[in-house]
């Protein structure tokens, strides 16, 4: 489990970071990480900015860039614009490339920790 803060995009970066590291010193071939653990999950409101997405984006770019991230699949969690609309995505990326973007299918609708299924 991450210590993920709010909005703190370097810090979570590092975090993110560190932990792809002991993943693979664990012998994991795959990280799974929390949700909207770019822009930390309780970022509420700021969900729905865009300069949130923009810098979950940046955060993305230097994950990808990133060599500790060679050699294993990570599954991160981030916000993703689609026609003009953000959703709470898995972004699966490996060796540097983004292989899938999966959008959750059912989101809180009353608060953070209400899910209606």
């Amino acid at each position: 489990s991450l210590n993920q803060w709010a909005m703190d995009f370097q810090g979570n970066l590092e975090r993110i970071l560190e932990s792809i590291v002991v993943a693979k010193a664990r012998g994991a071939t795959v990280r799974v990480g929390p949700e909207l653990e770019i822009p930390g999950y309780g970022c509420l409101d700021h969900f729905l900015e865009g300069d949130t997405v923009l810098h979950s984006w940046e955060v993305l770019a230097n994950i990808l860039s990133s060599e500790k991230t060679r050699g294993i699949l990570c599954d991160i969690g981030m916000p993703v614009m689609h026609k003009n609309v953000i959703y709470n995505c898995r972004v699966i990326v490996h060796d540097g490339k983004i292989l899938l973007i999966r959008p959750k299918m059912w989101l809180a609708n009353d608060g953070n920790y209400r899910e209606l299924r």
